[in-house]
């Protein structure tokens, strides 16, 4: 798991950077609400986890929880942070 996150949020900071304009990654990064468009889609996909725990649908379970942790990598990119600032903070609370 640890290399997939790594490079899924390599592939971030490169739309960051690149701004492909076929990227939903780059959309995120100028979309005109800015930041808001990440926070929306990290509650809008929130909401569809609930759900889908609710009904015991673990394929959805999992869809979901899959496009939440995208779009947090995506709001620690825009924040200019790292893996390495998540794995800290766990790490403490463990």
């Amino acid at each position: 798991m640890e290399d997939t996150l790594e490079d899924l949020f390599a592939v971030i900071e490169n739309r960051k950077e690149t701004l492909p304009e076929d990227s939903y990654t780059a959309s995120l990064f100028t979309h005109e609400k800015g930041e808001n468009a990440v926070l929306e889609k990290l509650g809008e996909e929130s909401t569809e986890l609930v759900l889908a725990a609710k009904d015991d649908d673990h394929e959805e379970i999992a869809s979901e929880a899959a496009d939440i942790v995208y779009h947090l990598l995506v709001l620690l990119s825009m924040k200019d942070m790292d893996l390495e600032d998540l794995e800290a903070e766990l790490e403490a609370r463990r």
